[in-house]
């Protein structure tokens, strides 16, 4: 037999073996036990194979043709003709004996000789064919590594293979499929380990070899490596030269290579290249996702009218989805309701229901970006889009994009267009009306109008009842006006028709809070953390009364969100309950960095820098608080405070000077200036002395005022004058006019500030900042003696030569 002839042979039986080329060798008594007619008692005298099969002798086989010598093991003839060998071998003896009847006894079968080449040669091929296998199943549990190992191990038994044939002397019968999938595997595997050149290697081993037949379209996996590593022209060589090899006959695959052309010209951004592989697809086999592309690439180079008919060709392709009527059962027809009842659900029909829900999100994708640039406003063009789709197939989706149209009104912020459009619905079928209702409340209740919010939630639960979103609206409305036992409800039946319904879900837990069941409350929030693992919103519900916890669930947060500068806050807060004062700085420093202007955070900065005696860097923070509220004066008299902490007393006093400027009748000011003027031994001291005496005078007589006007008979307005003037102070107090629980802290901030008397001027005053600590006084005077030698004039005796 000739090499040209094996091999054609061997490609006849290539074509026969299964794709995975998983050969098993067929045991000897398997089919034994198995009834087959061809084999009953009673016909075997007209089975002329049978009666040929009689004639042979025992320790002989029938001859087999030469054309079955290479595929003996694919071919169901001959697969056939060896059970019918071994029910000879069984029942072989000096005549037949069907019945089991003959008293001698039975030949000895066979044995099987394991220690040929031949045997071993296809004890290793299955070998191989297991690793494959065992190969694939590893990559299919996403064992990634494991499937590479057994990849790399089929190769080396496969080499080994090869060698033992040689050796045999039967090298032209080399499996060359198996090498084939063997390589093929090893690539794959490669590739999903991300080991790209090792894939490439292996796959240009498998292209170069000219006996591999139709390896050339490997070239398309080798593409795909190359747009992994983002190498785009030597990706677009390699999908052409795909093309090049691959018949016309392979339309399908075609198509698929071209759009693959086209993405990634989109990726290198050369528009014009990608329009013509699309155009030609779209005009040779059309697609939802080619005609997608093909509209994104108009609108790149902003071609209006090709958008347009872009979008024409997309809500024009064939789905090729059949009518859903053939799912609804009949009334008389038993056996097809089961069938329906069979198929609705199949992998088919999902497969139809997903490309349909595919199909729908692109065509309003495609009318959402191009309306505002086809024409010359955004409602021109949405409603030039919503005409184009009312005369196609997906006429069901005009609502929608009506729908949609609204939204966008939403995002531009021109409320009045957005709530013209969705009124238009209120005549339209049930689950049009309820959508347009749900946001028309939504609407309403972000403008606080709670009656039309509420108006339109019930006009859409009336619409659809089971519709979560307008449930959840009117638990909102509900919630507005305090009924939170009856906003639970609503909230409780919106989970009940819809258990995915997370706005829900979180409602209700914060209507627990409300009503003080912090139980069921942390039950819907822990449910909500289970759905939604990173949502900040819902770890932040978390936090409870115990610090600790509290502390590991704004850890969380700040995972999610490390820039909120409330959670930071909060967790400086809490660190600082704790004790633990570096942390706390260092979460307040992070919150301020993200946002600079949290009195509270500027506040607690200013205190530690000043507890830790850095009274020149408190300076920058109440500095900060000065032009947040430039009307607050003590954030100015801490500047002071600081500068004249630091030794900086000029610069206190041209602080001071300007805060009296801003706030002339504050006394606080005027007592430090007097103070400050007096150590510094300046001329001013006698004006500001004055000017502190007539702003106290001028305090007195108010307050006399005041008292003088409280009599029995104004006790009533006086009291609700008393509660607003309370309210007033409260909210200053708030404000910025209180100091912080920190400040307060500091020793010696807690004493108030005292009017002097109006016999004598009392220059005393508190620091706000609290008393400075003393410092060590190395050969320091007493008083007493200071001011008795202060008296006394020097002489000239005493007076240095």
């Amino acid at each position: 037999m000739t090499a040209h002839n094996a091999n054609t042979k061997l490609k006849s039986c290539r074509e026969m073996e299964n794709v995975h080329l998983a050969m098993e060798e067929d045991d000897l008594y398997s089919g034994y036990n198995d009834y087959n007619p061809t084999f009953d008692s009673e016909e075997l005298e007209n089975d002329v194979g049978f009666q040929q099969a009689v004639r042979t002798s025992h320790g002989r086989r029938p001859p087999v043709s030469n054309d079955f010598i290479v595929c003996v093991i694919h071919n169901e003839r001959e697969r056939e003709r060896e059970r019918r060998k071994k029910l000879l071998f069984v029942f072989s003896g000096s005549t037949f004996d069907p019945l089991g009847q003959s008293r001698g006894p039975a030949p000895a079968l066979e044995a099987k000789n394991e220690d040929t080449p031949e045997e071993k040669i296809k004890i290793l091929e299955k070998k191989v064919n297991d690793l494959i296998e065992e190969s694939c199943m590893a990559q299919s549990r996403g064992a990634l590594q494991l499937a590479l190992e057994k990849a790399k191990e089929a190769g080396k038994k496969e080499r080994a293979l090869v060698r033992q044939r040689e050796q045999s002397g039967n090298a032209d019968n080399i499996n060359l499929d198996l090498t084939y999938s063997v390589l093929l595997n090893l690539a794959n595997q490669y590739v999903n380990n991300e080991m790209y050149p090792e894939a490439l290697n292996t796959y240009q081993v498998i292209v170069k070899n000219k006996m591999f037949s139709n390896a050339g379209r490997l070239k398309v996996n080798m593409a795909n490596i190359y747009v992994k590593q983002k190498n785009y022209p030597k990706a677009i060589k390699f999908y052409r030269m795909a093309l090049d090899q691959i018949s016309n006959a392979h339309k399908e695959m075609r198509i698929k290579i071209m759009q693959n052309i086209g993405v990634v010209f989109v990726r290198m951004g050369q528009y014009s290249d990608a329009i013509t592989s699309f155009e030609h697809i779209m005009s040779e086999s059309p697609n939802i996702k080619t005609g997608f592309n093909l509209i994104l690439c108009y609108y790149a180079i902003g071609d209006r009218e090709r958008m347009k008919k872009a979008f024409q060709k997309l809500i024009s392709v064939p789905l090729g989805i059949d009518d859903e009527d053939k799912y609804i059962p009949s009334n008389d027809d038993t056996n097809s309701n089961m069938v329906i009842e069979a198929i609705k659900n199949d992998k088919l029909h999902q497969m139809e229901r997903d490309l349909k829900v595919l199909t729908e999100k692109y065509i309003m994708t495609a009318a959402k970006l191009i309306a505002p640039a086809i024409e010359t406003s955004f409602a021109t063009g949405f409603d030039w889009c919503v005409d184009m789709v009312k005369s196609s197939q997906y006429v069901e989706l005009a609502n929608d994009l009506e729908i949609n149209k609204a939204i966008t009104y939403l995002r531009q912020k021109d409320f009045n267009q957005a709530v013209e459009t969705l009124k238009t619905f209120e005549k339209k079928d049930s689950r049009v009306k309820s959508a347009a209702a749900t946001n028309l409340s939504f609407l309403y209740y972000l403008e606080k109008d709670f009656d039309q919010a509420d108006r339109y939630a019930d006009l859409a639960m009336n619409a659809d009842r089971y519709n979560p979103a307008a449930l959840n609206n009117k638990g909102n409305t509900v919630f507005a006006k305090q009924d939170y036992e009856k906003a639970a409800e609503f909230y409780k039946e919106a989970l009940r028709n819809d258990s995915s319904c997370t706005e829900a879900l979180y409602n209700l837990g914060l209507t627990y809070k409300r009503l003080n069941r912090l139980e069921e409350a942390l039950d819907c929030f822990l449910k909500l953390h289970a759905i939604l693992r990173n949502s900040a919103q819902v770890m932040y519900q978390l936090l409870l009364e115990d610090p600790q916890q509290a502390i590991e669930w704004l850890m969380q947060v700040i995972s999610v969100t490390p820039t909120d500068p409330q959670t930071l806050a909060k967790l400086g807060e809490l660190h600082d309950s704790e004790g633990d004062k570096s942390q706390a700085f260092q979460h307040y420093y992070e919150s301020f960095r993200y946002f600079p202007s949290n009195i509270d955070v500027i506040e607690w900065l200013g205190a530690y820098y000043i507890e830790t005696q850095f009274c020149e860097k408190a300076i920058q923070y109440f500095e900060r608080a000065t032009l947040i509220q430039p009307t607050q004066v003590k954030w100015q008299l801490m500047v002071a405070s600081c500068y004249r902490r630091s030794g900086n007393y000029q610069k206190a006093l041209e602080t001071y000077k300007d805060i009296h400027r801003k706030f002339p009748e504050n006394v606080e000011c005027l007592r430090f200036l007097v103070r400050l003027c007096t150590d510094m031994g300046l001329k001013e001291v006698q004006e500001y002395t004055t000017k502190l005496k007539k702003v106290e005078k001028m305090k007195e007589i108010r307050e006399q005022r005041v008292k003088s006007g409280r009599d029995g008979s104004a006790r009533s307005r006086r009291e609700g004058s008393a509660g607003s003037a309370g309210d007033s102070h409260s909210s200053n107090s708030t404000k910025g006019e209180r100091l912080s629980a920190k400040m307060r802290s500091l020793p010696g901030s807690n004493e108030p500030y005292e009017a002097s008397s109006p016999k004598e001027i009392d220059a005393s005053y508190v620091d706000p900042l609290g008393p400075q600590m003393e410092r060590p006084k190395t050969g320091a005077k007493k008083r007493g003696e200071e001011d008795d030698f202060a008296d006394e004039e020097l002489g000239d005796d005493l007076l240095p030569e």
